[in-house]
C-alpha cells in the first residue's frame, strides 16, 4: 500500500502566493459592461446592457476613479442628463464589487439622499445580478435600511447622507465617496459640509473622492472652484473632415445658429471652416481624447468638463431651442447654461450707479403715477416695517418688461394694530391708475411681506381673494425656485402647525436681486427685461432700489460663501418691495404667458375707455382746462395712492415700446 503525504513546504509556499497574488485590475467600465442592465424605467433611451460606446468620454474618468491613477480627487462639471448619475453609480456598486470598502454617498439634503436611494439605488441592486448575496433585499438584522446598506459579509457598506446633517458627516472614515449635485450644498449648522466630507476621508492614504455636478452661478459656484483647481480637462475630436482637433464650444454653435431654422443647427471647424453636424457625432466621440490645460496637477486632482453637445441624449436641434427659449431673461438664461451648456452663470453683484438710473428716469421717464401704454399688468409689493408699511406699484408688459407705477410709504399703519393698518390697506388695494390710453388699471395682484409678523399679517390676507392677495417671504440661495408655496408653518407662540392654504409663498431672493440687477443696466426699451422709471421720484427710491450687493463672507469656522448684504447706512425697502412686487407678478402668470393671453389683455385693456354720449349742455359748454396734478410727494410721505390724473390723448398701444425708443434715439 502506498501512502502519500502531504509537502509541507509546498502547502507553506501555495498558502503565501494565494495571499500575495495581486487582485486582477479594478476596471469599473468593464465590470459595468458585464453586470449593468438598464431597464426601461432606468433608461428609456439606451434600454439593455450597458453599452460605453454612448458615453465614450466617460471611459477615462472610469480609469481615473480606479487604483492604477495616483490622483485622489476626481471633479465632474456636466450638464444635466449627460449620463453622470449613471457613471457615479457605476463608481458605487462596482466599488462593492470589486474593491469592497466603506462609501459614503452625499447628497445636497437628506429628502434627496432618501429619494436617490428609493429610485436609483434600489432599482440598480435588484438588477445587478452580481450583488444580489452582497446586499439582500430583506435583512433582518437592520443591515439594510433606506440611508444604510451594509454588505452581508461585512467587508463594506454605503452610507447615503445629506450635506444639510452635520450629524451624518461626523464620526465616520470613508476610502471612498460621491459628492453629488455638489453646487446645490449649502452652510449647515456645523459649517461647511464640503470641508466635513472631505475630512471623512482625510485618514486615507489611498481615498478616492468623486465631486460631480452642474454649475449654479458664479462668483461662488462649488464645483467650478473644483473643476479650476484640478487638472481642467477638455474632451477633444478630430474634425470629420480634415482630422483637426478641436472641442465643442457654445460659442462657436451659437455663432453659426440660424433662428429660423434651429433644426438646422451644428458647429463649423475652426480649421478648415465645414460643417460639423450632428450625424457626425457618434464616430467623432469614439476617437475624442481628454487633454489637460492644468497637467500638474492630474497627480491629485483630475478634473473633466462634458456638456450635453457630446452626449447622446441631447440633439443640436433641441440645445438650439432652449437657447432661443431663453435667451434675453436671465433667470431663464442661468437654467440654460446650468443644465444645457454645463457652465456657471456669471451674475451681476453690483447694481448700476443709482444716479444714472435717475438720471435715466429724468430724462425719459413716463409720468409718475401713470401705466405706460405698453403695460397692461399691474402688480404691488407692501413690506412690512415696525409702525410702518412701504408699497411698490409696478406694471408689466410683453418680454419681461416692467415699469415702476409708484412707490410711497404708509406711516402710523402698525400691521399688529388693524385699526390703523387695515384700512390703509384695504384702500391701496382698490386703487386705481390711469393709463397713457385713458384707461384705469387696478391691482391685479398684491404680494405682502409674511415674514415679520407672519400671523398680523395673515388677519388681513385672509380677508381678501387669493386670487388678489398673497403672503411671500423671500429665501436665500442661487438654486433655489422662483416661487414656491410654503408647506408647513408652526406658530411661534405654540408651535402649532399652521396652514395658510394657498396663500403663502417663498420667492428666490438671491436669483431675482441678480437678475433684476442685470435688467437695471439695460438701456434699450425693446430688450427683454427693460426697467422703466416715472420721473420726480426721488433720490431715496434709486438708493434703497439698489442698496444691496453680493459680498465673499468668512464664517465662524473659517468657511466662505457668498451672500446679499446691504450696503453701510442704505435701507433696502425699495428693493424689497420690487422684488415683491416681481412675486406677485410671477404668481399672476405674467412671467410664462402664452402670447394669445397677452393678445387678449391687450384687447381689453388697451383701448381707451368709452366716452359715453354727451348731453347738449355738455356739448354746448366749453371745455374746461385740465387741471395740473399736484406735485408728487416725497417717497417718505405718510399717503395712499394719488387721484389718477387727467387721461392723455391716446396712443396706439401696440406702437407704444416703439414710439419710447425711438424718443429716446432721438435724444
Amino acid at each position: 500500500m502506498t501512502i502519500h503525504l502531504a509537502n509541507p513546504r509546498r502547502l507553506a509556499y501555495g498558502a503565501v502566493a494565494d495571499v500575495w497574488t495581486p487582485p486582477p485590475p479594478v476596471d469599473y467600465e468593464a465590470w459595468a459592461v458585464a453586470n449593468i442592465v438598464f431597464s426601461e424605467r432606468e433608461s428609456p433611451t439606451f434600454k439593455g446592457p450597458f453599452n460605453p460606446r454612448n458615453f465614450p468620454f466617460f471611459t477615462e474618468i472610469y480609469r481615473a476613479l480606479g487604483p492604477s491613477d495616483p490622483c485622489r480627487i476626481v471633479t465632474i462639471k456636466k450638464s444635466a442628463q449627460c449620463g453622470g448619475t449613471i457613471l457615479a453609480n457605476v463608481f458605487t456598486l462596482g466599488s462593492q464589487a470589486l474593491d469592497p470598502s466603506d462609501f459614503l454617498y452625499c447628497h445636497p439634503t437628506e429628502d434627496n439622499a432618501r429619494r436617490w436611494s428609493k429610485i436609483k439605488l434600489k432599482q440598480m441592486l435588484r438588477g445587478t445580478t452580481a450583488l444580489a448575496d452582497v446586499f439582500p433585499e430583506k435583512s433582518r438584522d437592520g443591515a439594510d435600511n433606506i440611508l444604510f446598506k451594509e454588505r452581508a459579509d461585512g467587508r463594506g457598506a454605503i452610507l447615503i447622507s445629506g450635506a444639510n446633517s452635520p450629524a451624518s458627516l461626523s464620526q465616520v472614515t470613508m476610502p471612498k465617496q460621491v459628492q453629488d449635485d455638489l453646487s446645490k450644498w449649502e452652510m449647515n449648522a456645523a459649517g461647511d459640509p464640503e470641508s466635513q466630507a472631505d475630512s471623512r476621508s482625510q485618514a486615507c492614504e489611498f481615498a478616492k473622492v468623486l465631486k460631480i455636478s452642474t454649475p449654479l452661478v458664479m462668483p461662488g459656484c462649488r464645483i467650478t472652484k473644483n473643476y479650476e483647481q484640478g487638472s481642467q480637462e477638455q474632451f477633444y475630436f478630430p474634425c470629420p473632415h480634415c482630422g483637426h482637433e478641436q472641442t465643442l464650444e457654445l460659442e462657436n454653435f451659437l455663432d453659426n445658429l440660424d433662428e429660423d431654422e434651429p433644426e438646422r443647427s451644428h458647429f463649423v471647424c475652426a480649421e478648415c471652416g465645414c460643417a460639423i453636424e450632428e450625424h457626425h457625432r457618434p464616430a467623432m466621440l469614439l476617437k475624442g481624447r481628454w487633454i489637460a490645460k492644468n497637467p500638474k496637477a492630474a497627480r491629485y486632482h483630475r478634473s473633466f468638463d462634458i456638456w450635453s453637445a457630446y452626449s447622446l441624449l441631447q440633439s443640436f436641434e433641441r440645445i438650439a431651442r432652449a437657447w432661443l427659449s431663453a435667451k434675453g431673461d436671465p433667470k431663464k438664461e442661468q437654467v440654460f447654461y446650468n443644465d444645457v451648456a454645463g457652465r456657471a452663470y456669471q451674475v451681476k453683484g453690483e447694481a448700476p450707479p443709482w444716479e444714472a438710473l435717475r438720471k435715466r428716469a429724468d430724462e425719459n421717464g413716463h409720468k409718475r403715477g401713470v401705466v405706460p401704454a405698453w403695460a397692461f399688468v399691474v402688480t404691488v409689493g407692501v413690506d412690512v416695517q415696525d409702525g410702518w408699511l412701504a408699497w411698490q406699484a409696478v406694471a408689466w408688459g410683453r418680454e419681461g418688461r416692467r415699469a415702476v407705477i409708484d412707490y410711497r410709504h404708509i406711516k402710523d399703519a402698525a400691521i399688529d394694530t388693524p385699526t390703523s393698518s387695515h384700512p390703509r390697506l384695504d384702500e391701496l388695494l382698490a386703487s386705481k391708475w390711469r393709463g397713457e390710453t385713458g384707461r384705469e388699471f387696478g391691482v391685479d395682484m398684491l404680494a405682502i411681506d409674511g415674514n415679520y409678523m407672519t400671523e398680523e399679517v395673515w388677519g388681513w390676507a385672509k380677508r381678501h381673494p387669493v386670487s388678489k392677495v398673497i403672503m411671500v417671504r423671500g429665501v436665500d440661495g442661487d438654486d433655489k425656485p422662483l416661487l414656491a408655496r410654503v408647506k408647513k408653518e408652526r406658530n411661534r407662540k405654540t408651535g402649532k402647525l399652521l396652514r395658510y392654504s394657498s396663500r403663502f409663498y417663498h420667492f428666490a431672493s438671491w436669483v431675482m436681486k441678480w437678475a433684476l440687477y442685470r435688467h437695471l443696466a439695460k438701456d434699450d426699451p425693446l430688450t427683454y427685461g427693460f426697467v422703466a422709471f416715472p420721473k420726480e421720484m426721488g433720490d431715496d427710491f434709486f438708493q434703497e432700489l439698489t442698496a444691496e450687493h453680493r459680498v465673499l463672507k468668512k464664517g465662524k469656522g473659517g468657511e466662505v460663501r457668498y451672500v446679499w448684504e446691504v450696503q453701510d447706512g442704505q435701507r433696502n425697502e425699495g428693493l424689497d418691495t420690487m422684488l415683491q412686487a416681481e412675486a406677485a407678478a410671477i404668481k399672476f402668470g405674467v412671467r410664462d404667458m402664452a402670447p394669445g393671453r397677452w393678445d387678449q389683455i391687450e384687447r381689453e385693456r388697451a383701448a381707451p375707455p368709452d366716452q359715453g354720449q354727451l348731453d347738449i349742455e355738455d356739448m354746448l359748454t366749453p371745455a374746461a382746462a385740465p387741471v395740473a396734478p399736484e406735485p408728487p410727494c416725497e417717497t417718505k410721505q405718510d399717503d395712499t395712492p394719488s387721484p389718477p390724473p387727467a387721461p392723455p390723448p391716446a396712443q396706439k398701444p401696440r406702437r407704444a415700446m416703439a414710439d419710447f425708443a425711438a424718443s429716446l434715439n432721438r435724444k
